[in-house]
C-alpha cells in the first residue's frame, strides 16, 4: 500500500484504537460471505477429489469495491471505500480477533483468499487479497490459527 493510503488508514482507524493496541496488518481486500457449513463441505470434497481448471475463452468480470482491512492485536477493522479514487471511507464492521480461526490458504494466479470464521459463527468472511498484498496475507495467516 502506498503511503499516502497508508496514512489516510492510519487516520481512518487512530481514533478506534485503544491505548497500546498495536496496528499489525494493513491491506486492500475484497470481501464476501460464506456459510460455516460451507466451509466445511469443500474442506472434505478438495480432500477427495482433485479437480484440473483449464482458462476456458476471454470473460469479463466485474469488479468489486475493495475494502480496507486493519487488524491489531485485538480486532480486525474493515472499512469501505469512498470516492473515485477509492480512498478509506467508512467503518463497515469491526471484528473481536479472539477466538478467530481461519481455513486453508488458497492460492489463485492473481490473488490468494481465506475464510475466517468466529466462534460459533453461522457465517465465515472470504478475505481475497489480491497479488500485491500477499506480504500482508502472509501476516495475517501466521496471526490467525488455522481451523483443522
Amino acid at each position: 500500500m502506498r503511503a499516502k493510503r497508508r496514512r489516510l488508514v492510519f487516520e481512518a482507524v487512530g481514533p478506534l484504537l485503544e491505548p497500546g493496541e498495536p496496528v499489525e496488518v494493513t491491506a486492500i481486500v475484497n470481501l464476501s460471505t460464506v456459510s460455516a457449513a460451507r466451509v466445511v463441505a469443500t474442506r472434505a470434497a478438495s480432500a477427495a477429489v482433485s479437480t484440473v481448471l483449464t482458462l476456458g475463452a476471454l470473460t469479463t468480470i466485474p469488479r468489486r469495491a475493495p475494502f480496507y482491512l486493519v487488524m491489531t492485536d485485538r480486532r480486525v477493522f474493515v472499512f469501505g471505500t469512498r470516492g473515485a479514487n477509492e480512498w478509506p471511507g467508512d467503518l463497515q464492521m469491526t471484528i473481536p480477533r479472539a477466538g478467530l480461526v481461519r481455513s486453508k490458504v488458497r492460492e489463485r494466479l492473481l490473488n490468494s483468499f481465506f475464510v475466517v470464521l468466529s466462534p460459533g459463527g453461522e457465517q465465515g468472511l472470504k478475505i481475497i487479497f489480491p497479488l500485491p498484498h500477499r506480504g500482508a496475507r502472509r501476516a495475517m495467516a501466521a496471526a490467525l490459527p488455522e481451523v483443522s
